[in-house]
């Protein structure tokens, strides 16, 4: 059986006129008449409008009067309602529609509420509703834990729906559609010349989403990587393919012909970075630190370890309690507070020589200080004020000629 699934984030249903395009598309993929459809949905709109998430969350203003059990309750209200809508409007164009709660999709979770992962789906009741060639319209961000416990899966949870049934079903492909014309080079608020990208690779787009880039929730991306089941990141609003994000052969080969050494550049900000010694020179002190922060639960990046110091960012709302912690334990810290992180990525950074002394020359040829550096087969990260960021952004996304590298030309 052919199987492709198509998402549809909030403001891809959130109007009549946006579902009817994403109806479009739907038929569009009926056009072969071996091609089954599975098709996501998030809830309709962004906040402001009745039915998305952060409305129904503003709702319960005081989060101490609902549990998170019972959080997830009200917020799985909203793709709810978002697939019986456009159930309902898919079948006025003379479709055979089955709608499924993630439950019924047969989507089991752990009981994390509010941040729930996948354990295992049981396609059965979908395959059933493929063969009786309806189009099954799921829930994203939604599944059920024990003893029927409805669950949600956390930002990015539709994202996460449709490519964890699109491994569970075998499709041939998953389709993501938003409001954007697919993956960009930088983020078009801050650079005016960015070109939107052919092609990606698995480990590129993760490397962008969780060094900031609001593409695809990197945890989504890693679920396709399990079969190689490509992806596309499209535009509601456009008959245009999009990005295709796929195995790296593929980039591999494209890097050949046009050379590419960079895919993207990103940044994150709200981190501060900190910088620990032991006064009294004290053996395995940089164990001490980590271990620390870890039983608070103070998640640590980028991190830099030396004989005399531990250097490190913590997100800016836990900087004074993680200070604290380990004054505590009698060391000293330095803090940087109002830090970013600049990410430039590509699998073209791997074996070519020079690409770090080229960054740094050109972020010091704009007078952006580097309080830190790291890289990977496929990341350089800089530590920058965060002042600085959108500026060394621009100056390394034009420095590689982005704005003329970015698709597969």
């Amino acid at each position: 059986m052919k199987i492709g699934v198509q998402k549809f984030g909030g403001t891809s249903v959130s109007s009549r006129e946006m579902r009817e395009r994403a109806i479009a598309h739907i038929e569009k993929a009926l056009e072969d008449p071996n091609m089954h459809i599975v098709v996501v949905v998030s809830a309709m709109g962004r906040i402001g409008e009745p039915y998305a998430t952060d409305t129904l969350l503003s709702l319960i203003p005081d989060s101490d009067t609902a549990s998170m059990r019972d959080r997830d309750l009200l917020m799985s209200c909203g793709e709810t309602i978002s697939a019986v809508v456009f159930g309902s409007m898919l079948r006025s164009y003379g479709h055979d529609v089955a709608v499924l709660t993630g439950f019924q999709a047969g989507i089991k979770t752990t009981q994390d509420f509010g941040n729930a992962r996948i354990e295992t789906i049981d396609p059965t009741r979908i395959l059933a509703e493929l063969k009786a060639k309806r189009v099954v319209v799921v829930t994203g961000f939604q599944g059920a834990a024990a003893e029927h416990e409805i669950t949600t899966l956390g930002r990015g949870g539709s994202d996460t729906t449709a490519t964890a049934l699109g491994v569970a079903l075998d499709a041939m492909w998953i389709d993501i559609f938003t409001d954007v014309d697919g993956i960009m080079t930088a983020d078009p608020r801050i650079v005016d010349s960015v070109s939107k990208l052919d092609r990606v690779t698995y480990n590129e787009i993760c490397n962008l989403a969780y060094a900031g880039a609001k593409v695809i929730h990197p945890r989504a991306v890693e679920l396709a990587m399990q079969k190689n089941i490509p992806i596309r990141v499209r535009s509601t609003m456009s008959d245009d393919e999009g990005t295709l994000v796929t195995n790296e052969t593929p980039m591999l080969e494209s890097r050949m012909t046009n050379d590419r050494i960079l895919t993207g550049v990103t940044h994150t900000t709200n981190i501060t970075q900190l910088k620990v010694t032991s006064p009294t020179g004290k053996k395995g002190f940089q164990a001490e630190v980590f271990q620390t922060v870890a039983k608070a639960g103070i998640s640590v990046d980028f991190f830099n370890v030396t004989p005399h110091e531990v250097a490190f960012t913590v997100p800016k709302g836990r900087a004074k309690e993680a200070v604290s912690l380990l004054m505590a334990k009698e060391m000293d810290v330095h803090t940087v507070s109002e830090v970013a992180k600049v990410s430039a990525i590509g699998a073209g950074i791997h074996g070519v020589p020079g690409v770090m002394a080229r960054i740094v020359q050109i972020l010091t040829l704009a007078e952006i200080e580097i309080l830190q550096s790291a890289d990977s087969n496929t990341t350089i990260w800089c530590l920058v004020h965060e002042h600085d960021a959108i500026a060394a952004v621009r100056a390394i996304h034009d420095h590689f000629d982005l704005s003329l590298r970015g698709g597969d030309r």
